[in-house]
């Protein structure tokens, strides 16, 4: 079981510079941290570090207090990360549904996403094109498909943020998880600091 992930003084390295500055956060299990930078490949990075997706060029990312990067991929889901695991804005929900339950290794026919809608409220979106989705709704689904993989103990959302400046309705996503027992990051970039419920942690800060 995961207890703590560590970052401490993480970078990544881009074909033409640095991505990410130095950049920390700790979060364990029933946790809820906020990491906060400038929109901008920076914030995505360090999701993608921090669950052993991306190599840091310097710094390390520990996970009950070892640099083991698959252990990492396999207890972490990265949600809605721009370019990365956001769902294409064309699909229908039951697609986008479909999609994740597989990508989780659950059964994913016909019958099963009908189910999964329905169990989260969302039955009559089935055949709503995903753009058309309201943001609350949009995180609090991504968040519960991930949320759902076997053996999942942190989360990393990736700026929700973005598609909506209502900053309580995916804080009350995040905070379910949290009070779920798993670890939660949420990665913000438009929402000013003094927003978030708690102090975030700051791209660019190795502290």
């Amino acid at each position: 079981m995961l207890v703590q992930v560590c970052a401490d003084s993480v970078t990544v390295a881009g074909p033409h510079g640095p991505v990410l500055p130095p950049t920390s956060v700790k979060v364990e299990e029933g946790g809820l941290e906020f990491v906060h930078g400038e929109p901008g490949p920076g914030v995505t990075a360090f999701g993608l570090a921090l669950t052993g997706r991306l190599k840091p060029a310097t710094g390390t990312v520990t996970v009950d207090g070892a640099a083991d990067a698959a252990k990492l991929r396999q207890c972490s889901a990265v949600v809605d990360a721009p370019g990365v695991s956001e769902p294409e804005d064309a699909l229908p929900l039951r697609v986008v549904v479909g999609e994740e339950l597989a990508l989780g290794g659950r059964p994913a026919g016909k019958d099963d996403v009908a189910r999964w809608l329905a169990e989260h409220d969302v039955a009559g979106l089935a055949n709503v094109r995903f753009e058309n989705v309201e943001a609350p709704v949009r995180t609090r689904l991504l968040t519960e498909l991930a949320a759902g993989r076997e053996g999942v103990r942190l989360l990393v959302l990736d700026t929700p943020d973005r598609h909506t400046s209502d900053v309580d309705s995916w804080v009350a996503t995040a905070r379910a998880q949290a009070d779920r027992g798993l670890a939660v990051v949420v990665l913000t970039a438009t929402t000013p600091p003094a927003a978030l419920p708690a102090t975030p942690a700051r791209i660019g800060d190795p502290s």
